[in-house]
C-alpha cells in the first residue's frame, strides 16, 4: 500500500492460522525505490518476529526484486500463467523469471501446456492443474431463485463467468449473438485492460459486472449453457481455465474455443464442446438445447466420475509431499506430471 506517513508493516490474522503481512510505504509508487524499502521492511520484520525457518512460495518472479536476499529452506515457484505474453507486462519480467528458475527448488505449473513449456528449464517441474471447490459449485444444480439482475433475462441463456480482457473473443460473441438474436448471452465479470466501448452492444448480450465468489453458483444455476469464448493467441496459449471445472460441477454444458488445456482432457473425454467458428458454436449449442433428460443424465454421470478424481485436498497432498522431499534434500519423480493429484 502506498501513501502512508511512514514505511511500516501491518499484520492481519485471518482464519486457519494464516497471517497477512501488508507493507505500507511512504509516498507514491516508484518500483525501484519501493523494492529497496521493501527489502528493509521485510528484513526487519523477520528479525522482530524471530522467523528463522521458512519456505518461500512465489506466484510471481517479480517478488524476487525485494526478497532475493533471503535464504528460505525451500523455494517454490507456482507458475500459473505465461504472464510475459499478457498486455502491459513489465519488460523486465522475463529477466526475473530466469532468476526464479535459478533460485527455485520446485516449480509447479497450473496446466499441461505450461508444464510442456517449462519442463526443460528446471530439474524439478511438476504439473498440478487447478482443481475445484466442488461443494460450492454443485450447489448450482439445486438452486432455482435467480439473482435480481438476471431474473428478467429470457431463456435460452448462454453464460460466461470471469475476467473480460484481451483474451476474450469479442468477435465470436458478436457473431453468435447476431446469428441467434433469440438467445441471450450473459457476461459476468470485471473488465480489465480492455476498452468497454470495443465490446458488442447487441440487445441480447447482457453485461452484469463483477460478482462475489459466493454468488457464482446463483448465476450459473440460471444458465442453459456455459461458454469459454477465448481467442487463440499468445495470451491464451498456456492458460488452463479453472472455470471449466466450475461449470461442469454446476452441471452445465460447456462450449469452449480450442484452448489446448480445455481440449485436453475435457474435449477429448467428451465433457466439453470444442469449437473453432461461430457456426461450430451454434451447432454445439443447438445440440445441447435439444438434448433430452436421459442424454443429459448420461453426460452428467461422466462429469461426476471425472470430478470424483478432482479436489484441492488431493492436489495439496501431492504438493506437500514434494515440498517435504525437497526439505529433506530428496526430491523424487523428476518432472513427473500429475492430474488432480494422480500421477499420469
Amino acid at each position: 500500500m502506498f501513501g502512508a506517513d511512514n514505511d511500516h508493516i501491518v499484520e492481519e490474522d485471518t482464519a486457519d492460522n494464516v497471517k497477512r503481512v501488508i507493507p505500507h510505504l511512504h509516498g507514491a509508487q516508484e518500483t525501484g525505490e519501493a523494492d529497496k524499502r521493501l527489502q528493509v521492511l521485510l528484513s526487519d520484520y523477520f528479525t522482530s518476529a524471530d522467523i528463522e525457518h521458512y519456505i518461500f512460495w512465489y506466484y510471481t518472479p517479480l517478488a524476487l526484486a525485494f526478497t532475493d536476499h533471503f535464504s528460505p529452506g525451500v523455494v517454490i515457484y507456482d507458475c500459473m500463467d505465461e504472464v510475459s505474453t499478457f498486455h502491459f507486462t513489465p519488460p523486465y519480467l522475463k529477466f526475473f523469471e530466469i532468476k526464479m528458475f535459478a533460485k527455485a527448488d520446485i516449480v509447479f505449473t497450473g496446466g499441461y501446456s505450461l508444464y510442456e513449456a517449462k519442463r526443460n528449464l528446471h530439474r524439478h517441474v511438476y504439473c498440478l492443474p487447478s482443481s475445484i471447490d466442488k461443494e460450492h459449485f454443485i450447489k448450482a444444480r439445486h438452486l432455482t431463485e435467480d439473482p435480481l439482475d438476471q431474473k428478467s433475462i429470457a431463456h435460452p441463456r448462454l453464460g460466461y463467468l470471469g475476467v473480460i480482457d484481451e483474451r476474450f473473443d469479442i468477435e465470436l460473441l458478436e457473431n453468435v449473438a447476431s446469428l441467434r438474436p433469440s438467445w441471450n448471452f450473459i457476461v459476468a465479470g470485471p473488465m480489465v485492460k480492455i476498452d468497454p466501448f470495443t465490446l458488442p452492444e447487441n440487445d441480447n448480450i447482457h453485461y452484469l459486472g463483477p460478482k462475489r465468489y459466493d454468488e457464482l453458483p446463483d448465476y450459473i444455476a440460471g444458465w442453459d449453457i456455459t461458454m469459454i469464448p477465448f481467442v487463440l493467441n499468445d495470451s491464451t496459449r498456456f492458460i488452463s481455465p479453472t472455470k471449466t471445472l466450475e461449470y461442469l460441477a454446476a452441471g452445465k454444458p460447456v462450449i469452449s474455443t480450442a484452448i489446448k488445456d480445455v481440449d485436453r482432457p475435457y474435449g477429448k473425454k467428451g465433457l466439453v464442446h470444442i469449437i473453432h467458428t461461430a457456426e461450430d458454436f451454434i451447432r454445439a449449442a443447438e445440440e445441447e438445447l435439444a438434448k433430452d433428460g436421459e442424454k443429459r443424465e448420461e453426460w452428467l454421470k461422466q462429469v461426476d466420475e471425472f470430478l470424483d478424481r478432482q479436489s484441492w485436498d488431493r492436489t495439496w497432498q501431492v504438493m506437500i509431499q514434494i515440498v517435504h522431499d525437497a526439505l529433506t534434500a530428496n526430491v523424487e519423480n523428476d518432472g513427473e506430471t500429475f492430474e488432480g493429484g494422480i500421477p499420469v
